[in-house]
């Protein structure tokens, strides 16, 4: 129960960070969706970085390398050519939402093309689309909860709990408090994931070189695209796909309004191609537990970094690595 106390403190610290988030704030439709529009390079940075590292980053992220080898590296490139892409794209939709006073993609496509109906649309497109997004998020918390519980909190309770915990915060703080619920996740992202990604290959295999040799060795052309399937074809495709449709997810394109100026976009978008790096470290958590935890089948690949993480450290140690992909 070690790891779960930790999980749950960092979850509390986390909720306690986004409730200040509103003090001193009146908090009507505008501070509660976009933050004033006052939000400066830091914070935008925090909310940008913070749609990639979610839950996925943990159990997705290292469950594809455990999983699918090689074709796991396309989730390092979509996002970078994505961040490459705002450079020039981001300013523009600020300006336009500055001058219109928009709080939400909807209201961009309502005010554009002066059609009402097309912003019903979109607003309708946009819940279909975030509902398999929530459903992956709250059925990784499940999967963190349940396992570093061991098994004593069933996977459903664990949902709707974080389900309830969730909508409680989001709606005292609105984004100033996902901003700051960012913070500490990055923190703790940055810190967790570069430390497995490095530790974990060096004490069990050596080093870098020598896991990926003993990877080939052990499962021959996991670490390459195949010819049919995951091909060259499909990445480029996949890729290319994901990065044009980035920033059609509508938490991604509200974000875009917080921000205090375009200048905040361009400073961004020199860093977070870079940040993306930090993916690496997860696929090498992944690829190390290939031969330290086999037998992962299907979906139970997502279970792989928890449970080569359950193996190597202690119980408290764990809980941190929860905590981190909870939040």
């Amino acid at each position: 129960m070690t790891a779960l106390l930790v999980v749950a403190a960092t979850v509390l610290v986390a909720v306690a960070l986004a409730v200040r988030a509103r003090r001193g704030r009146d908090m009507d439709l505008e501070q509660w969706s976009v933050g004033g529009r006052g939000f400066g390079s830091v914070f935008v940075f925090l909310l940008m970085a913070g749609e990639i590292y979610t839950t996925f980053t943990f159990l997705g992220g290292s469950g594809w390398a455990y999983g699918k080898g090689g074709p796991a590296f396309y989730i390092l490139c979509y996002g970078s050519i994505a961040f490459v892409m705002s450079y020039w794209l981001l300013p523009t939709l600020w300006r336009y939402g500055k001058r219109k006073n928009l709080l939400s993609q909807a209201d961009f496509f309502t005010a554009k093309f002066d059609s009402p109906g097309l912003g019903v649309l979109v607003s309708l497109v946009g819940v279909v689309a975030l509902v398999p997004y929530l459903v992956l998020q709250l059925k990784g918390l499940g999967i963190i909860v349940s396992e570093t519980s061991g098994g004593r909190i069933p996977y459903a309770v664990s949902i709707i709990v974080g389900t309830v915990v969730l909508a409680a915060y989001v709606t005292i703080s609105g984004v100033r408090g996902s901003a700051w619920t960012a913070a500490l996740k990055d923190v703790l992202i940055l810190v967790v994931v570069v430390f497995l990604g490095i530790y974990l290959p060096v004490h069990y295999f050596g080093g870098f070189g020598s896991m990926f040799h003993a990877i080939d060795a052990a499962k021959p052309g996991f670490l390459t695209l195949p010819s049919k399937g995951m091909s060259p074809t499909w990445f480029v495709s996949t890729v290319l796909l994901s990065a044009f449709g980035f920033y059609m997810w509508p938490h991604s394109f509200g974000a875009v309004y917080t921000a205090r100026d375009e200048r905040v976009f361009r400073r961004n978008a020199v860093v977070l191609p870079l940040y993306q790096l930090i993916l690496l470290f997860v696929f090498f958590a992944g690829f190390a537990a290939v031969l330290v935890v086999p037998g992962l089948k299907g979906s139970d690949g997502d279970l792989s970094l928890l449970r080569i993480t359950a193996k190597t450290f202690d119980p408290w140690f764990v809980g941190v690595v929860g905590g981190a992909g909870v939040l």
